[in-house]
């Protein structure tokens, strides 16, 4: 029986155990100080958590327009994602 596994690079490590520790962050916050609904920009009803979660769809767009769209390095992609995350959980 031939198992195949996954490589893990150190950025794959990295990049997991972020969105992990992003994640048990949130949980932390929700439970010190528990969220309400609100409107932004994004016109939705949208709690803290959602925000989150549009966060990281975005930025996972971003990246795969980066990938697709040029041809420099990626790491220039992430201060764009991150302030695409900090302005929809700030005013999203």
């Amino acid at each position: 029986m031939n198992l195949e596994w996954m490589y893990w690079t150190v950025p794959t490590a990295i990049f997991f155990t972020t969105i992990f520790l992003m994640i048990a962050g949130m949980l932390v916050w929700e439970l010190v100080s528990p969220t309400i609904e609100r409107r932004g920009f994004l016109r939705v009803p949208t709690t803290r958590g959602t925000r989150f979660f549009i966060g990281l769809l975005g930025t996972a767009y971003v990246h795969l327009a980066w990938l697709g769209l040029t041809d420099w390095d990626l790491w220039l992609a992430l201060p764009i994602s991150a302030v695409w995350v900090f302005i929809v959980m700030r005013w999203g």
